[in-house]
């Protein structure tokens, strides 16, 4: 397999295929001396080791001791720990050709320009139209017309074979009949991938939600009602969180937490015996129709309302107005005996000053008539400020809102780039107030804060002053999301010391480093929660997942502390794990689990079988070859299950 990048994404993405699916991979990167993100910690010692000695600093200040954790530089993901590593300045057809495109059995373009990607797949297919491609795009329209173009090139040379390659020799993809041929296409990103988990870590108590095109999938963290009892095990159980969570010692909720970390899958005695400890637990599986899903706030606030064109004292000045013109109608009914109606059509017109003076009518006419002439100078001045506050109020349409007087509760989210406009979409999507700071003026998410009408503050903050305007003192998280780790981190700290108990989340570029600070600020702060993610530890096996074929779907993943849950769709035929087994016996504790069976939307089959998606399946059902099932499972789990075997990636 080949994976082709200049980012985190692409070396942990190889790390990914090479360690938990034992494949042959070769990682294409831009040379080291221009690679403007190094993927791992040790890339720069120095500026760590600063950041840790600040963090150290900050904790002394904050906490009032000197609890640190020094950093170890852990070899994981660097390039050195996969088979072959070629460097190019521009992915070619000709380096294409050298990475041995002609012969792999997949290809994943994980570049940060979606352009790049899409050149790159486009020359590829033509190389090898029997490639599996996936590709990591922003744009999530033109992502599907580039999967549905590649696909039909795809299709289109796929009876042009004979069993043999793409170059025809024979020696790749096996010699397999035509209906072993996959070369699908799929476009993920990355920020779709982890903007949930992002935003839902911000918020307590907030469910984490796996959604698709046509499958919801809710999960939910609990604690137990009491000491020495279980949680609500919900539909399933799917993890068991740590142990030592209320320990700032404890575990740190990774792989390497031991028996004390979380424990994702576990089987009925697990859960029984874990007493007093918080789980994970699904809390609905249902088919996601349009119209009803969270996506429908999206086109929130293109419209501005009523109540933010006029100012409330406008709004009061037009209701008086509106209340002068009904009383002088009433009084001029009652004294001149006419219909309301009629009475009503001489008030505006004397209120408009339209020439029909009451000569020769009745002194109350007359008073009357010099009223509504007197309420209609007073109404000049009030139309021509509901004119210019309209006016004023669509002008700044266009320019971000700065944040209310008052706002309490909120989200200070950092950073609208591709990661941070994915969260905040999926906030408001959620109904949570937010506040973003952003220092480009020209930053991508901006466009999407003002279609939102969120609040933006426009600066660098790292700056003096730039967060105390986004209200952080009052707020309910900091969400610190931008491309820089120095940045996030001061920003973090900085909060830290502003408000102790504040809830931080913060991304930083390698899963080792967010390790060491989450440990640091997790000691430095025990009575708060801190939460430090990795974007690229979060997208990393959906995409790998895909490169092993359509024929399995990655729904999402949702994160376990430091850990990884993935959610897929996959069909029973051809994997010897689930075929022919009761649910219950295709049941591996801490590997997969299935947790629902996808027979379509409908009723009742002719056989007899439930067509739709039935969650509550009995421990005896017997899965066959043609069922369709959605399941949890764990990162070696689901290489276990997707896998392919020996011979066919030796003739790969």
């Amino acid at each position: 397999m080949i994976v082709c990048g200049d980012d985190g994404l692409a070396h942990r993405l190889a790390h990914e295929l090479r360690n938990v699916y034992g494949e042959h991979v070769t990682l294409v990167v831009p040379p080291s001396e221009r690679t403007v993100r190094p993927p791992v910690v040790v890339r720069a010692a120095g500026t760590a080791s600063a950041l840790l000695d600040r963090m150290s600093a900050a904790v002394n200040r904050a906490a009032g001791n000197g609890t640190t954790t020094n950093q170890t530089a852990t070899t994981a993901g660097q390039p050195g720990s996969h088979t072959g590593v070629l460097e190019a300045d521009e992915l070619t057809e000709a380096v294409l050709a050298e990475a041995g495109a002609e012969r792999a059995a997949a290809l994943a373009l994980v570049y940060d320009d979606d352009e790049t990607n899409i050149r790159a797949a486009l020359t590829a297919r033509r190389l090898n139209p029997r490639l599996r491609l996936v590709l990591r795009l922003y744009n999530r329209r033109l992502g599907q017309h580039i999967e549905e173009l590649l696909d039909q090139a795809a299709a289109l040379a796929a009876p042009t074979a004979d069993g043999t390659d793409g170059d025809g020799d024979g020696d790749g993809g096996g010699s397999g009949p035509d209906e072993d041929f996959d070369a699908s296409t799929t476009v993920l990103s990355d920020a779709d991938t982890a903007a949930p988990a992002l935003a839902a870590t911000a918020i307590t108590g907030t469910s984490k939600v796996v959604q698709t095109d046509r499958l919801l999938l809710r999960a939910v963290e609990r604690q137990p009602p009491a000491p020495g009892e279980v949680a609500d095990p919900g539909l399933h159980t799917l993890a068991l969180l740590s142990a030592t969570s209320s320990d700032p010692a404890g575990a740190d909720g990774s792989e390497s937490s031991g028996a004390h970390g979380p424990r994702l899958l576990p089987d009925e005695a697990a859960v029984a015996a874990a007493t007093g400890r918080g789980t994970v637990v699904l809390q609905q599986v249902a088919y996601a129709y349009s119209g009803t899903s969270m996506s429908a706030g999206r086109g929130r606030g293109v419209v501005p309302p009523f109540a933010s064109i006029f100012s409330r004292r406008l709004r009061w000045s037009l209701a008086g107005m509106v209340g002068c013109v009904i009383a002088l109608a009433i009084a001029l009914s009652a004294a001149t005996g006419d219909h309301p109606v009629h009475a009503t059509y001489l008030t505006l017109l004397d209120l408009f000053a339209i020439n029909d003076p009451a000569l020769g009518a009745s002194m109350s006419r007359q008073i009357l008539q010099l009223l509504s002439g007197l309420v209609g100078l007073l109404l000049l001045p009030v139309l021509l400020a509901a004119v210019l506050e309209a006016l004023g109020t669509f002008r700044s349409a266009s320019a971000v809102r700065k944040p209310p007087r008052g706002l309490s509760g909120h989200v200070v989210l950092l950073g609208l780039g591709k990661i941070g406009t994915r969260v905040l979409t999926r906030l408001r999507e959620l109904d949570i107030p937010v506040v973003c700071v952003e220092a480009d003026p020209e930053a991508r998410g901006l466009a999407t804060a003002r279609r939102l009408r969120v609040p933006v503050v426009l600066g660098d903050v790292t700056q003096e002053g730039v967060l105390e305007a986004a209200k952080v003192n009052r707020a309910q998280a900091l969400l610190a999301l931008t491309s820089a780790d120095t940045t996030n981190l001061e920003a973090v700290l900085y909060g830290r010391s502003v408000r102790p108990d504040l809830r931080v989340v913060l991304r930083l570029y390698d899963d080792d480093f967010a390790t060491a600070v989450y440990r640091t600020l997790r000691a430095a702060h025990p009575g708060a929660t801190t939460r430090s993610r990795s974007v690229s530890h979060l997208a990393a096996p959906a995409f790998a997942g895909a490169m092993m074929g359509r024929q399995t779907q990655i729904l999402g993943t949702i994160p376990v502390e430091r850990r990884v849950l993935l959610f897929a769709a996959m069909r029973v035929g051809g994997h010897v794990q689930l075929e022919g087994r009761t649910v219950g016996e295709a049941f591996r504790a801490g590997s997969w689990r299935v947790l629902a069976l996808d027979t379509g939307v409908g009723a009742v089959g002719e056989d007899g079988r439930p067509s739709g998606l039935v969650w509550d399946l009995p421990a005896t059902y017997v899965l066959r070859a043609e069922d369709r099932v959605v399941l949890a499972a764990t990162r070696r789990g689901l290489a276990e299950l997707l896998g392919r075997r020996r011979g066919e990636r030796a003739g790969a």
